[in-house]
């Protein structure tokens, strides 16, 4: 092998490792934005099987707040069917703010054990929520910036790699929140 065959195998060499490198990061990165997702669509199922026992305990001390209790479960399962990013989580947070202020109504209901902690409960769920949020935005931002860097940009789009959204969730990463039993008033 002469001289200028070695450096040309060498060179193939290099970039085939660099190629495999390239590769290896952005699936890990990947990997970190598909757990984010992951991880808020745990938050949104714990929120959602939190509200049927939430407006069962309401329903014992606001029983005749039929139309507020109503209205939670109604965007309760339209949030559960869908998108994660989609406007019905939105009405469902304004939805379970009508049904938490009915505790000011209601000073039994506002002392009851019961209905304090799933109060707090919930709270800890938009906590959770809100930091996996945070989380699945850090992770798109590294995957986003990964992919975007020289020399990862000239072999990204070939090898697959799509840029991440912040706002919007691909449908192919979309998880499915888990359906609670139907409540009936």
């Amino acid at each position: 092998m002469d001289l200028a065959s070695g450096v040309l195998l060498g060179l193939v060499v290099i970039a085939a490792l660099l190629v495999i490198g390239i590769y290896n990061r952005l699936v890990g990165l990947r990997q970190s934005v598909r757990q984010g997702v992951a991880d808020i669509d745990a938050q949104l199922r714990q929120r959602h099987d939190l509200i049927p026992n939430l407006v069962e305990t309401v329903k014992g001390y606001a029983g005749h707040e039929s139309a507020t209790l109503e209205a939670v479960i109604a965007a309760r399962n339209a949030a559960a069917g869908g998108a994660p990013s989609s406007g019905s989580e939105q009405q469902l947070k304004a939805a379970l703010g009508n049904l938490l202020a009915l505790g000011e109504a209601y000073p039994d209901l506002k002392a009851s054990a019961n209905f304090q902690s799933l109060q707090n409960e919930l709270a800890d769920v938009e906590d959770k929520l809100a930091a996996a949020r945070r989380a699945l935005n850090a992770a798109v931002a590294r995957f986003n910036g990964a992919r975007e860097s020289f020399p990862a940009v000239l072999f990204a789009g070939m090898l697959g790699f799509a840029e991440a959204d912040f706002h919007r969730l691909d449908a192919s990463e979309q998880g499915t929140v888990d359906q609670v039993p139907k409540i009936g008033f």
